[in-house]
């Protein structure tokens, strides 16, 4: 008999620590058999080896064996909270054991009796201490926290370590041996993969660390699959005729480019269009895609200022001519009106109607911007999630260009792909590149066009690292900056200014790596700047503003009517300030290469030399190296790999931009599983290719990672929006 534990509640199991331990992990996720067998350890502890007490070393981790010759329990400055210190001694020397506010150590404990404590050792001058150890009798039976290399799990109220521990035994004692492996036995044998019910053993209890990693080799295996099986299925399904055929004449064309040229201050098309190389090649793409029955999936990687909305119109321009519609969706309103005013001025001469859909329009504007989407006479409709509701409808929906695609989910996508009639053509645009690397992997399937060179007429942005120290020069030459008719954005981490109780701007790639605590509050900032620049005007602009207020603040920066705009990252995303000369980012250690890379292109735009001014005092060495990344080279997408190999592929650059299944196990910026991963592709067509077979394999195979086993729900659940099973 074989047990699914995807479809096996832990409610209802006689596990060690009963109802209470339920609670705490439902709080983190966890409520099946599966989602508890394959709930990831954070590291391993080796408690095998046994430290005497006078060779601990402070900022280690050890275990000792020793006799407990004292105990007791004393208040500290913090109220309400005790501490319980254990003296513990052992045949080399005697060290205390420290616990705060665990009022149960105490009971635990027995003057006189010897135990087995692994902890962090800290140094204590000429003396160690253990905190907070973890401890049993010597002797005692216990299995799982000594003399092994015990598993380390995130923990939450409610759930211990030594409860998680047991539990997880419980289950592999119960179930291990008939844990249902949905993979082919001879996917196994060609891969050299572990079996699931050893891997799962080894994963929390391996007997030595190279049993660890082939059992993660091979969970890393299931999830690499299941993604490289959502990918051949997507490509699959958007394959065939079933798209608007939309082919514009070499006349439209022309007439097309000459709008949109005219527009952005370029000279009419001719035989030599003044387009860059790279747009150049990306329109050909994109128009030879539309020509065609199948429906168009393709990429538009766009370094920053390197002209991808003026692409963007004109296949939005060329769908138009064909007599369908588009609709451009905006990650943010400022962004969607910015790009309705340019819409509207490259698109006039053509007579493409524009209309604007967004939630906080009022009722009128929003009611005729949606009328005119239904009727057909708006050919280009663009909005924010706005578009997705169900009273903005379209005629006939041939295009659908997302801008900031990693924004958006797969779900939010879907929505607007089924208001149209027809499976619509699809441009994804991003201005964070993504690493050759994850896009031959995780975008197989999908075209892709890359635009690298600047537009003529953008100068390349200087980039400096400076530190407070040299705070008042930079406010000197942000006063000169003003004084010749530029601005200045300045941007800070936080939008309150506190001692680590403010929030990080929502949606920004604040750094997780640091703490947040002390950061410089947008609101703080500003202030000093008034005082600092009393003669010069100070605009604030956040996320936590009502949308009336950012807006206005915008809109004033762009008029003119603001000298320095102070805000959080809410300015990344597509903000064109023709006048802005000058990047100002304080504490500028705390965000991502990608977040600093598309600050530093909001500036420069407008034909003036363009300065991007970075603050860090931090002597954090990842952070250091971020720095001088951005300093020395302006290419996003030598910027995308540089962040890969400093941090990983990470929320922007990992499969979160691709809409498939997320990686918990496997990390594509390591070789090692990016080989995984082609190997994981070619079994992954053969399996679909497979699946009306008479033993059912693939379907089983597909059914079982859609229940979350073993590679998790959250990537099970993706993988049946873009897999159905």
């Amino acid at each position: 008999m074989t047990v699914d534990p995807g479809e096996l509640p832990l409610k209802g199991l006689a596990l060690p620590g009963g109802s209470s331990l339920l609670r705490g992990l439902a709080k983190l996720g966890v409520t099946t058999v599966a989602d508890l067998l394959t709930y990831l350890p954070r590291r391993y502890e080796d408690r095998r080896e046994i430290t005497p007490i006078a060779e601990l070393v402070g900022g280690t981790s050890a275990t000792i064996s020793a006799r407990v010759t004292d105990l007791r329990v004393e208040k500290t400055w913090r109220r309400g909270v005790q501490r319980t210190i254990a003296t513990l001694v052992d045949d080399s020397g005697a060290v205390d054991a420290v616990w705060y506010g665990r009022r149960f150590i105490e009971r635990r404990l027995t003057v006189g009796t010897t135990i087995v404590a692994t902890g962090r050792v800290k140094a204590m001058g000429w003396t160690r201490q253990l905190e907070a150890p973890e401890f049993s009798p010597v002797g005692g039976g216990d299995q799982v926290s000594a003399g092994r290399i015990v598993p380390i799990y995130r923990l939450t109220r409610g759930v211990t370590a030594l409860s998680l521990r047991r539990a997880v035994r419980a289950l592999l004692d119960q179930f291990g041996a008939e844990l249902v492996d949905p993979m082919p036995q001879s996917v196994q044998a060609r891969n050299d993969l572990m079996p699931l019910a050893q891997a799962i053993e080894a994963l929390h209890w391996p007997e030595e660390f190279d049993l660890r990693d082939a059992a993660l080799r091979r969970l890393a295996f299931d999830e690499l699959l299941a993604v490289q099986i959502a990918l051949v299925h997507r490509s699959r399904r958007r394959a065939g005729d079933g798209a608007f055929r939309i082919s514009p004449t070499s006349k439209d064309l022309i007439a097309i480019e000459s709008a949109i040229l005219g527009g952005l201050g370029g000279a009419k098309v001719t035989t030599k269009t003044p387009w860059t190389g790279d747009q150049r090649r990306a329109i050909d793409e994109i128009l030879a895609d539309l020509a065609t029955g199948a429906p168009m999936l393709r990429l538009l990687q766009g370094d920053v200022g390197t002209g991808k909305t003026a692409v963007a119109f004109v296949a939005a321009a060329a769908t138009a001519r064909a007599g369908h519609q588009s609709a451009l969706l905006a990650p943010t309103e400022l962004l969607a009106r910015q790009h309705a005013a340019t819409a509207k001025r490259l698109l006039a001469p053509l007579g493409i109607e524009v209309a604007l859909v967004l939630g906080g329009a009022p009722v009128a504007e929003r009611r005729a911007a949606r009328t005119a989407a239904a009727d057909g006479k708006a050919a280009l409709v663009i909005g924010t999630h706005a578009l997705f509701a169900e009273g903005t409808q379209f005629a006939s929906l041939g295009l659908v260009i997302v801008d900031e695609q990693h924004r958006f989910g797969v779900e939010e996508r879907a929505k607007l792909l089924s208001k149209a009639s027809r499976e619509p053509h699809l441009l994804l645009m991003t201005a964070t590149p993504i690493p050759r690397t994850i896009a031959q992997l995780l975008y197989a399937d999908v075209a892709s066009s890359e635009l690298r060179e600047l537009p003529s007429g953008r100068q390349p942005i200087r980039t400096a690292i400076r530190t407070s120290a040299d705070l008042e020069r930079v406010w000197a030459f942000v006063d000169e900056e003003a004084a010749a008719g530029r601005q200045t954005f300045v941007v800070v981490p936080r939008i309150t200014d506190a001692e680590g109780d403010g929030e990080p701007e929502q949606g920004t790639a604040f750094d997780e790596e640091l703490d947040a605590a002390g950061a410089t509050g947008v609101e703080a900032q500003a202030q000093l700047l008034r005082e600092r620049l009393p003669h010069r005007r100070i605009g604030v602009v956040h996320g936590q503003q009502r949308a009336t207020e950012r807006t206005e603040a915008m809109q004033a920066f762009v008029a003119g009517e603001t000298d320095v705009l102070v805000g959080t990252t809410v300015i990344e995303v597509g903000v064109d300030v023709r006048a802005a000369s000058v990047m100002v980012i304080l504490e500028a250690e705390r965000f991502g290469l990608a977040t600093l890379h598309q600050l530093r292109g909001r500036v420069g735009r407008g034909g003036d030399k363009g300065w991007c001014i970075l603050v860090s005092d931090s002597d954090d060495e990842v952070a250091a190296a971020r720095l001088q990344a951005i300093e020395s080279t302006r290419d996003g997408f030598l910027l995308a790999e540089q962040d890969i190999a400093l941090r990983g592929e990470g929320s922007v650059l990992g499969t979160s931009q691709s809409g498939l299944p997320p990686l918990r196990i496997a990390t594509l910026a390591r070789a090692d599983d990016r080989a995984l991963a082609l190997v994981a592709r070619s079994e992954a067509e053969q399996l679909l290719n497979r699946r009306g077979d008479a033993t059912g394999e693939a379907s089983l195979l597909v059914q079982s990672y859609a229940r979350g086993w073993p590679i998790g729900r959250a990537t099970g659940a993706a993988l049946t929006e873009s897999a159905p099973v």
